[in-house]
């Protein structure tokens, strides 16, 4: 694996810089496509830079932006550079209810709003509109970012705003997926933010496994990373090899707040 090639240029809440490292022993050594439903900072797909890959969500503001990252990201990268010159708490409000036709405004937007909200949460209210509040970093431009070296890595990626179950039936023999779904639980028992306008239901879950296991008989490798829960363990008992994992959370605005919790990884 090549490590840290590409810092994701978003902040995601349950993104997965943290496993990158830890993928080793759990990738095959080849593959052919690599596909990924449930995109979020693509902290995966940039640590690997896959030859072709599918790259979806159904978050469509954030497939948008990955789309116009791929197409012109002077555009979007300058426009970006706009935002930092005026950054200050109105000016984030001003931005955050700005309604943008432009791709390469809505794209930069969208980069802004990320990395100066609270904790780069993304939650929208009933109408689809942005409402999380300013947090306290004020840095627009990262040392990290390399808009260019990010459009490189998706030249030919498929980007799509789609369901995970269409894009997980598009998997075939010797192709890679990873999946990093919303972590809910049965009884929707759990402590994760929902990040699009409809909840992953427990339901969803389900439909989930069975889309999984479908592409596993197709003979396509798969890795889950999924909650540490009993009721997701059952789901994949009889088809899966599960290992569990610890992570450090951050999902806390006090850091003494915020300590070690497990998740776990199925591989078929």
């Amino acid at each position: 694996m090549k490590y840290n090639k590409i810092t994701p240029f978003l902040k995601w809440a349950g993104g997965k810089r943290w496993l990158t490292g830890k993928l080793d022993d759990y990738l095959p050594k080849s593959y052919n496509n690599y596909i990924e439903p449930f995109l979020g900072s693509g902290a995966v797909f940039f640590s690997l830079e896959p030859k072709t890959s599918i790259l979806s969500d159904v978050n469509q503001s954030l497939i948008l932006t990955y789309n116009t990252i791929k197409e012109d990201h002077v555009g979007v990268y300058n426009r970006l550079q706009e935002h930092a010159v005026k950054h200050c708490n109105d000016y984030y409000y001003e931005v955050r209810n700005q309604e943008y036709q432009n791709k390469i405004e809505l794209a930069a937007r969208f980069i802004y709003l990320n990395r100066t909200c609270f904790n780069g949460l993304y939650r929208v209210n009933l109408k689809g509109q942005f409402n999380v509040p300013i947090g306290s970093k004020d840095k627009v431009i990262l040392e990290t970012d390399n808009f260019k070296k990010t459009a490189d890595a998706l030249a030919n990626a498929e980007i799509i705003n789609s369901d995970f179950e269409i894009v997980i039936d598009r998997a075939m023999e010797g192709d890679l997926v990873y999946i990093d779904p919303p972590y809910t639980v049965k009884h929707n028992n759990n402590g994760f933010v929902k990040y699009n306008e409809q909840m992953f239901t427990w339901a969803d879950q389900v439909r989930l496994s069975k889309a999984i296991k479908r592409a596993s008989d197709r003979g396509a490798h798969v890795i889950l990373s999924n909650a540490d829960h009993q009721s997701i363990r059952d789901l994949y008992l009889e088809f899966g090899k599960i290992d569990s994992l610890s992570r450090n959370s951050v999902i806390a605005s006090d850091p003494l707040n915020r300590g070690k919790y497990s998740e776990i990884l199925v591989t078929l």
